[in-house]
């Protein structure tokens, strides 16, 4: 399966976080599993981090590295897809994210049940 991690899926996989489930932890950890970490994740987290709503350590981007997931850049194809994509979330982040997971063709694993309205493309874990 191909997946596309919701950033707090990432942050509580990082810190091993009880609020992941263990079918999230068995997703994440399977190595049959191909795992997307976008590029739109790591903006926000920067900007929880600037805005002081989250810590993370200064080797941050090593850790993240050493997990092995493929970066995801976000391109004009995931732009497109967010235009088509209906409002039925509020956060801009998480319907950035589902917008490449839709262009992507992978799931979007997130425990935000919010999300759910999405349909299929959605992974929820919650």
């Amino acid at each position: 399966m191909k997946i596309l991690l919701d950033t707090h899926i990432l942050l509580w996989w990082l810190l091993d976080d009880p609020k992941l489930t263990e079918r999230a932890r068995a997703l994440v950890a399977d190595r049959d599993n191909i795992v997307f970490l976008s590029a739109v994740t790591r903006w926000e987290i920067q900007i929880k981090k600037d805005l002081k709503k989250i810590e993370i350590p200064a080797d941050f981007d090593d850790v993240v590295a050493e997990q092995g997931f493929e970066d995801l850049a976000l391109n004009h194809e995931h732009l497109a897809r967010l235009r088509d994509l209906p409002a039925a979330h509020r956060d801009p982040f998480d319907r950035m994210l589902i917008a490449q997971a839709l262009a992507m063709g992978v799931r979007f694993l997130t425990a935000d049940e919010n999300c759910r309205a999405y349909g299929d493309v959605v992974e929820y874990v919650g």
